[in-house]
């Protein structure tokens, strides 16, 4: 089966996260949305997304493909259904298309004559940034399921306090000191070459993702995903960090989503409730003005490769894009564009060409290349991000 996950045409909710990957590849609970769907079916799939990404997530066509909507998250039934799909056959439901079989494929992307089939059960679908907070504790428990359905986890060390090591999976070369694992909640799932130190006190559900470091005293509560090579600390509630970014000293994170690299300084704070208790607005990108979101929890949403210094306070409902790098005392818009420089005070341009060397450090700090490709997707972002930036 050749899979191909497309971006939906409404998706600027989910900006900026989906500035620099396709919806599919938004990670919630254990795995990103893509990874969901391959493992369930057992291939890989390719990515109809921004002209811009497509260098990097390459679109692979063949004469018989199956098209999924990059939102959806997979549940048993669900596949069961897109798996039955014969060519020319589709899968939608009353929120809009989920899935069809073609041959065919033209700039429309969805042939007319594509034969509709109802979808009755629940869909899940990532429409909004927040929203992946919002689902991410079911989504542990539903990658806790499919990962360790036939695995064997590492055995517990005897110095580790667990209440029921039936739901703690600890991968290969996972390093667990004297830390606290309760699981009265939900699982834990520990990664391969993940290190938990002294003093650590984690309640499931929680995902630590492989070669993740959770630091000394750590208080990680339920619903939170620490994504592959991210340190974390201090204290972390129902959030989701991507990959490679670092929380790593005191300071409350809570209901957020970072992506990856990066970086909150020591004793960054993030308000996740307003004083009032009234709902949070966040900020939307197609619109351009705050909207409501119906949650009353509602703390940090940040982009790739931003930054912020120590003692940073975000405000409840804070949306920060890529590459900005915030400082400076007092509370900082609750929106911040891409490529912007300051805080408080005032807000500049975050020069793309600083903005390169910075990632670029960061990215070789960890083995890992910046290419071309990632320079273009810099340069579109510092483009398509412009009007929202004042110098």
């Amino acid at each position: 089966m050749n899979l191909v996950f497309f971006d939906p045409a409404q998706s600027s909710g989910l900006l900026p996260l989906t500035y620099t990957r396709p919806v599919a590849e938004l990670s919630i609970g254990g795995l990103t949305i893509s990874q969901k769907w391959n493992k369930r079916l057992n291939t890989e799939g390719s990515w109809l997304t921004k002209e811009y990404l497509q260098p990097i997530y390459p679109f692979r066509f063949t004469t018989d493909n199956t098209f999924i909507n990059g939102a959806v998250l997979p549940n048993d039934v669900l596949v069961s259904e897109v798996t039955q799909l014969a060519l020319g056959h589709g899968l939608r439901d009353k929120n809009g298309t989920i899935a069809w079989r073609s041959g065919q494929w033209s700039s429309d992307l969805m042939p007319q004559e594509i034969i509709w089939h109802e979808f009755e059960s629940e869909v899940t679908r990532i429409l909004n940034s927040y929203d992946i907070f919002t689902v991410n504790a079911q989504e542990i428990q539903a990658d806790f399921d499919l990962l360790t359905r036939s695995a064997i986890s590492a055995p517990i060390p005897s110095w580790v306090q667990c209440n029921d090591s039936s739901k703690v999976f600890v991968a290969d070369h996972a390093q667990l000191e004297h830390c606290t694992l309760n699981t009265s909640q939900g699982p834990i799932y520990i990664g391969s070459g993940a290190q938990i130190m002294d003093g650590a006190l984690l309640r499931g559900p929680l995902f630590i993702g492989d070669n993740a470091v959770i630091k000394m005293g750590a208080k990680i509560y339920g619903g939170t995903t620490i994504g592959p090579y991210c340190k974390a600390g201090g204290e972390i509630s129902n959030s989701v960090m991507m990959g490679y970014s670092n929380k790593g000293h005191d300071g409350f994170l809570g209901n957020s989503v970072l992506g990856f690299w990066c970086n909150l300084g020591a004793d960054t704070n993030t308000s996740n409730l307003k004083n009032n208790y009234d709902e949070v607005r966040l900020w939307d990108y197609a619109r351009e003005r705050f909207v409501h979101t119906g949650l009353q929890f509602c703390g940090l949403i940040m982009g790739d490769h931003s930054k912020c210094a120590i003692n940073t306070a975000f405000n409840t409902g804070t949306v920060v894009g890529v590459s900005a790098n915030v400082f400076g005392a007092g509370f900082p818009k609750n929106f911040i564009p891409s490529f912007s420089w300051g805080g408080a005070g005032s807000m500049t341009t975050y020069s793309l060409n600083k903005a390169v060397e910075t990632a670029k450090r960061v990215t070789q700090r960890r083995g890992i290349e910046w290419t071309a490709q990632d320079q273009g997707v810099f340069e579109a972002i510092f483009e398509a991000s412009k009007s929202w930036r004042r110098d």
